[in-house]
């Protein structure tokens, strides 16, 4: 399950993507514009800005901006980057896989399913740019998905 900092990390991320090319916004301005706590959203926006996807400026003129095109960043590195794993059991992730000690990885019908569930997440996350997401309709998601988020 993405977690509150991975949400906010994405939805900072698609507030500076629809900003003009090379434009700073404040923390506090993309807080409030997006229910964010603006202490958390510092933070985050620090693991962002250390892993490369957005730059920072300090002083009276200072903010964030992206640090690449929103077409260039996949949602599924900054997913990993701010949440870990996609996988939803260590014995399935292709990142930090740990074996289980309680069952044969071979014939365990749980991590085979789990390693399916993996693939799908990351099917779709590393195939979609920060740009898409921003730019998506919400009548682009199926009718069964888009009455449940």
């Amino acid at each position: 399950m993405l977690t509150k900092k991975g949400k906010y990390g994405l939805k900072a991320l698609v507030h500076l993507s629809g900003l003009p090319a090379g434009q700073l916004a404040f923390v506090n301005d993309i807080a409030v514009a997006n229910n964010i706590p603006k202490k958390f959203l510092d933070a985050i926006l620090g693991e962002l800005r250390n892993a490369g996807f957005v730059q920072s400026r300090k002083g009276k003129e200072g903010g964030y901006r992206l640090a690449r095109p929103a077409s260039e960043i996949k949602i599924g590195h900054v997913v990993r980057v701010l949440d870990g794993p996609l996988a939803p059991i260590p014995c399935a992730s292709r990142t930090q896989y740990q074996r289980c000690e309680d069952c044969d990885e071979a014939t365990c019908q749980v991590r085979h399913m789990m390693l399916e569930v993996r693939q799908a997440i990351a099917e779709v996350l590393d195939n979609r740019s920060l740009a898409a997401m921003r730019d998506a309709d919400n009548d682009d998601f199926p009718v069964e998905l888009s009455s449940q988020i």
